[in-house]
């Protein structure tokens, strides 16, 4: 598989006037290939959100470089990331509040589409596929993100990014807000997406069972650190240097096994499964 993304020595330091400067992202590298989910795991405040947000340029890199299918675009204009950001989209850990509460959900949805110049009868068209698409009638076009449900938001917001057909999706924390039922069903439409588009995902969460699930590949962040890295279930079933790093998160979530595993409960005639978390 082609490498699709890839990080050198990434490192965001936030300074503030009085204040001792933070280093939230320390020295990170990684690959993303064509195809391929890259989970990242950690404990509040190791740096996942902010890894996401150095990729899609949404916070200036302060040292290392970024590139995308062999480009640096660590350096380029936001005029100049237009191109390469309808190749990247991004999800959200709140649906509802990634939607202007003014506008109704077909409105967002095609809004990268209308600033590509795709006229309105189009965009419509378009919209409407999309919903389907993420399992949502196209009637869900004229409701606003207030008039819906967590679940049937995100999936809208999935629809969203998946408008300018992107090659890598990002997740950040994109089921935590839901219950495990939603949970369920929205893992099950982006393995679909992934089985069906080819997408390479960069899945952010802090459940282990759903990166266990899904990804194929993890990075473990500590502190802003890459202090792991490997395939899932290596990382689960046998972490290395957990006394010494991983502290109580590490603890919880793997020692003590609460999330280790998926749990499968088969319910009379569905054979639903439900994730602890």
């Amino acid at each position: 598989m082609s490498i699709l993304l890839e990080a050198e020595h990434l490192t965001k330091i936030f300074t503030q006037r009085g204040k001792n400067p933070l280093k939230a992202v320390n020295d990170v590298s990684f690959t993303l290939k064509k195809g391929e989910t890259l989970g990242i795991v950690g404990e509040s405040g190791s740096g996942k959100s902010t890894i996401a947000k150095l990729i899609t340029r949404l916070t200036d890199i302060t040292e290392g470089t970024l590139k995308f299918e062999g480009k640096d675009i660590t350096r380029l204009k936001q005029s100049q990331l237009k191109e390469v950001y309808g190749d990247i989209q991004m999800v959200f850990q709140n649906p509802v509040g990634s939607f202007d509460p003014r506008r109704t959900l077909g409105d967002g949805i095609g809004e990268s589409l209308r600033n590509r110049g795709m006229k309105k009868a189009d965009v419509e068209k378009r919209v409407a596929e999309l919903l389907e698409q993420c399992g949502l009638e196209k009637e869900y076009a004229k409701r606003y993100p207030y008039e819906v449900s967590g679940g049937q938001c995100q999936r809208a917001a999935i629809a969203r990014a998946l408008a300018v057909e992107p090659k890598v999706l990002i997740c950040d924390e994109a089921t935590s807000a839901l219950d495990v039922t939603i949970q369920k069903q929205i893992m099950e439409l982006l393995e679909d997406l992934k089985e069906k588009k080819g997408l390479s995902f960069i899945f952010i969460c802090h459940n282990l069972a759903l990166v266990q699930m899904f990804c194929d590949r993890v990075l473990v962040l500590y502190e802003g650190r890459v202090v792991e890295s490997g395939i899932p279930d290596d990382i689960i079933n046998e972490p290395k240097e957990e006394k010494n790093i991983r502290g109580d998160w590490w603890m919880r979530y793997f020692r003590d096994g609460v999330l280790k595993m998926i749990i499968k409960k088969v319910l009379p005639g569905d054979g639903s499964t439900f994730f602890i978390s």
